[in-house]
């Protein structure tokens, strides 16, 4: 059973990463393009068309997995790091809080 806990606290983990991405995208200090890629990684993530069809095993979701993946960490080299410092604090107090989720409110 020690995995599923190690399973919660990633999802966990996740969650507050998401929500500190939000928030950097709606940061006045966060760069254009670092908001154009986050953007770009979003159509990209809900395209239902892939550079290799999910049908294929293994192949198919490893290519999403590493495209966004690379993505998202271009993404938090562009954008400064007391924004991203900021964003990560902000989105573990909400958690915190037990309202990770209210961003989706706004």
């Amino acid at each position: 059973m020690r995995w599923v806990s190690r399973l919660k606290q990633r999802a966990r983990a996740l969650k507050i990463e998401l929500h500190a991405f939000w928030l950097a995208f709606r940061h006045p200090r966060t760069p254009w393009y670092a908001k154009a890629l986050l953007v770009l990684l979003l159509a990209y993530a809900a395209n239902p068309f892939d550079l290799i069809p999910d049908f294929i095993p293994l192949l198919g979701m490893l290519d999403d997995l590493v495209i966004i993946s690379l993505g998202l960490a271009l993404a938090v080299r562009l954008i400064p790091d007391d924004v991203v410092a900021e964003c990560r604090k902000q989105a573990r107090e909400a958690d915190a809080a037990g309202g990770l989720w209210g961003f989706l409110k706004k």
